[in-house]
């Protein structure tokens, strides 16, 4: 005799909270579910539109500086930990969870223009326009005990004075090296005050200055010339540069391609290269209406974040033409530097108003221990916007973003130049004899030559 039982595992119906609802399991059979797609439908409506609601980005601002914040750096072995420096000579250790600061490094007699912390988390180094690179300790006993520490002030572990101001430093990964930039790209060792390398292409003032984080003798610059220009530790001369028709402010290798960076230019624009195929962009990342003064990648490598001196905060896709963020303050002026934190959780900017500013790095991202039917819920709203994001309600709701009136008059402003350039290239292209006038691609027309 055959005997069918009917059983089921106590954890499928078992609810984790006594509010809960009592779990239902449906067939998701499409024959017996007509409505389906019509009902998944207002569900990501609805998910993009609570979106919209529950965005909050802002966070905080952490005020302690009396100029404007010129630098930031992260410290990588300590997730909580950041360096800022400020035009005074004012640097500043900032416990990012409490929001206060941790330690301070007074010393620097001008403006701070670079900071840089080693891959093991124990040495901060700053340059600044006093000609003078300082090294400092990182006193690991102040981070782990943050409470009663707030006027706490480091002497540095050694000075050295050169021949000419400097303009940013970088570390190298992995590495004893690190790298200044002013009137030329110096390498130095920490044991040693003088450089042990020193290289220049021009004569014009190098501005920054990024290590690959996978070749970690390969590192980029760019220089008021409007260079971008590749060095090589083992080579004894530079090794590619491309010129580009308005000034680079900063420059940002891509954590997860090492092969790729972005560069933020003066022209409003941010455009990605291959390192080995400089000749074109990968991609131009638009919407600033003003130049771009400093980028930095997420660690995961999908995604970067911008400052620029129209007063806001983007956050681009890494191969994305347009923001899929814009974070901005009414008391929020020129952004001057913008780091993301160590978790890719957070995005940390420094402004001319003397304020850093945290931000969510997801604007309606929800604080907090999440339960896990919180989450599920969650990720089945990105699921459900993410099928139905090419259709126009949703498209429409997810894109917009209310700007303030000034960057938006800015924009439309840009908009009728663009427009107006676009028209008179296509009249010249229409009176012109067949095939005089080229058309050159975004991608290359901001490109004059490369040099090799």
């Amino acid at each position: 005799m055959k005997v069918k039982v009917i059983s089921r595992s106590a954890d499928e119906f078992t609810r984790e909270r006594s509010q809960d609802l009592q779990r239902v399991y449906h067939n998701y059979d499409p024959n017996l579910r007509p409505q389906e797609k019509a009902v998944e439908y207002v569900r990501a409506l609805n998910a993009a539109k609570l979106e919209k609601i529950f965005a909050r980005p802002f966070i905080g601002a952490m005020d302690g500086h009396i100029d404007a914040v010129s630098c930031m750096a992260k410290n990588p072995n300590y997730l909580k930990g950041l360096f800022s420096g400020s035009m005074d000579g004012d640097i500043r250790l900032w416990d990012i969870a409490s929001r206060r600061t941790v330690c301070q490094y007074p010393g620097h007699k001008g403006a701070v223009r670079g900071l840089t912390v080693s891959t093991d988390g124990q040495v901060l180094v700053s340059c600044g326009v006093d000609s003078t690179v300082r090294l400092w300790n990182v006193p690991v006993a102040t981070l782990t005990n943050s409470d009663d520490s707030a006027d706490n002030s480091v002497e540095p572990l050694a000075t050295y004075v050169w021949k000419n101001a400097f303009w940013a430093v970088d570390h190298q990964w992995d590495g004893d090296l690190f790298a200044t930039a002013g009137g030329q790209v110096d390498i130095w060792n920490p044991n040693r005050s003088q450089p042990v390398n020193s290289f220049q292409w021009g004569t014009d003032t190098v501005i920054s200055v990024k290590f690959n984080p996978g070749e970690p003798n390969v590192l980029a610059t760019s220089a008021s010339d409007r260079s971008i220009v590749l060095y090589d530790l083992r080579m004894s001369s530079p090794a590619r540069k491309v010129i580009m028709r308005t000034r680079t402010n900063a420059i940002s290798w891509n954590p997860m391609e090492p092969m790729n960076f972005t560069a933020a230019n003066e022209d409003c624009n941010c455009y990605s290269y291959d390192a080995r195929k400089l000749e074109e962009a990968k991609c131009v990342h638009m919407g600033h209406e003003s130049a771009v003064m400093d980028i930095d990648y997420s660690p995961t490598g999908r995604e970067f974040v911008t400052g620029s001196y129209d007063r806001t905060i983007r956050i681009f896709q890494y191969n994305g033409g347009r923001s899929r963020e814009i974070y901005h303050t009414k008391r929020m002026q020129r952004v001057f530097c913008v780091k993301f934190t160590c978790d890719a959780s957070y995005v940390i900017s420094g402004s001319d108003d003397t304020n850093l500013r945290l931000w969510k790095a997801k604007a309606s991202e929800q604080l907090g221990v999440l339960h896990p039917r919180e989450r599920r819920k969650h990720e089945y709203h990105e699921a459900v916007k993410n099928r139905y994001k090419h259709l126009p309600e949703i498209k429409r709701i997810v894109r917009h973003r209310h700007l303030p009136r000034p960057i938006y008059k800015a924009a439309a402003l840009r908009r009728t130049m663009i427009d107006a350039e676009k028209r008179k290239a296509e009249r010249r292209k229409a009176h012109s004899a067949p095939g005089s006038v080229v058309t050159v691609p975004v991608r290359k027309r901001r490109i004059i030559k490369e040099v090799e």
